[in-house]
């Protein structure tokens, strides 16, 4: 066998043997892509689709009105029967049943916590840095990724953007977009 192709069977077998042993290392599982960065199941929110009914245009629709529910997504509850039923859109009474109202009774339905997000949130707050290395807690430095703040636009100010731009015949791209401050 020629000892140029020995050494590259060689080399490409050493490198089929070391990809595993590579692959279990943190780091090297996020430079290949290997990790899952998963949302705060707390925090994720479905959005219906933004949807401009036909012969509508957009100087008839009403401006955005700031804390008010889209008309177009159905309420949390309604999402969390239709969850729990598996059907849509059906009637249901407006009053629970015995068995339901002793369900409710016998699991303190009625007792819960207003506050268990804010709770939760401050107990994740709190075991944020268990994991960080001791080097990391004292220098203060960050490794890896840092996830920067989510912007939430100002709706109001942005709708008056855009109507101004649209006015002066030009693009909505023009112009910074308002965001709210914290």
């Amino acid at each position: 066998m020629n000892p140029i192709f020995s050494r590259f069977f060689s080399f490409a077998f050493l490198c089929l043997l070391a990809l595993p042993l590579l692959a279990g290392c943190s780091d090297m599982r996020d430079t290949i892509g290997l990790t899952r960065d998963s949302p705060d199941e707390f925090s994720v929110v479905r959005r219906a689709p933004l949807e401009i009914p036909p012969g509508l245009t957009a100087a008839a629709l009403p401006p955005p009105r700031p804390g008010m529910p889209r008309p177009q997504e159905s309420a949390p509850s309604e999402d969390a029967r239709e969850a729990l039923t598996g059907s849509k859109g059906e009637v249901f009474a407006d009053e629970a049943s015995a068995s339901e109202d002793m369900l409710l009774q016998k699991t303190n339905a009625d007792q819960t916590d207003p506050a268990i997000r804010r709770t939760l949130d401050k107990e994740s707050e709190s075991l944020k840095d268990v994991n960080k290395p001791v080097i990391q807690k004292l220098t203060g430095l960050a490794k890896g990724k840092t996830e920067d703040s989510a912007t939430i636009v100002d709706a109001q100010k942005e709708y008056e953007r855009l109507k101004k731009n649209k006015e002066d015949g030009k693009p909505a791209t023009e112009g910074e977009t308002p965001y709210i401050e914290d």
